[in-house]
């Protein structure tokens, strides 16, 4: 029986699910490690204040210090919201969109040997300076093709992001070298149930209104809605 549109949303939010939780460690880390400063500057707070005399000039320092941390931590909360597909700011170029992708999943790749390569094309500022609508959408549809390839192909030791086109990315798989030391553990690597196959990515692109092509090893992506 063919899936009625509602079961194919319901698909889609499953996958959006499962990308939301492999990014997550990423996300926690930047939300945690400034409360570690934080607690750190405040402990080193009060044994200033607590000094005779305080030493005012210190005090004063520690207090900037910790007042940066809670920005830092507050942009980092405010950043959850930009993984609402109603929430766009505007949009967002496509190197920092690789860049985003990128730091949410190279140590979970790099725990189970994978390398992720960015192109050095996204390094030049000049060269991809368009913006593209619906950043949540975008995210989302990178990382399940990282995350496609990541589970779908064999002995993969290196994914590559490389530009596609004007408007297109180009994410390909290439095998591990022979001789390279293979982990022992494998703690990132989804159940097969719940691995980003083709039919899952082509799921997600389709409801979020974006081309993809799935071959064998690699996947390109469309950055304009259809």
């Amino acid at each position: 029986m063919k899936a009625s549109p509602g079961a194919r949303s319901w698909i889609a939010a499953g996958v959006r699910h499962e990308l939301l939780m492999r990014a997550l460690p990423a996300l926690r880390h930047d939300m945690a490690a400034p409360v570690s400063l934080i607690r750190m500057n405040l402990l080193m707070l009060r044994r200033q204040v607590a000094a005779t005399p305080p030493d005012a000039a210190a005090c004063e320092q520690r207090v900037a210090q910790v007042d940066a941390q809670v920005g830092t931590l507050v942009d980092s909360v405010r950043a959850l919201r930009d993984w609402e597909l109603a929430t766009d700011h505007g949009g967002l170029t496509r190197a920092a969109l690789v860049t985003q992708c990128a730091a949410l999943m190279r140590a979970a790749f790099a725990l189970n040997g994978i390398a992720l390569e960015t192109d050095p094309a996204f390094d030049e500022p000049a060269a991809d300076a368009a913006r593209w609508p619906g950043a949540a959408a975008l995210r989302y549809l990178l990382l399940g093709a990282l995350c496609h390839l990541h589970d779908s192909v064999p002995g993969v030791g290196l994914i590559r992001i490389a530009p596609g086109g004007d408007a297109g990315l180009r994410v390909r798989a290439q095998p591990q070298p022979r001789d390279a030391p293979r982990p022992d553990m494998q703690p990132h690597r989804a159940p097969r149930r719940l691995a980003i196959d083709a039919l899952s990515l082509q799921s997600l692109a389709d409801d979020l209104g974006h081309g993809v092509t799935i071959e064998a090893d690699a996947v390109q992506l469309d950055l304009r809605r259809g």
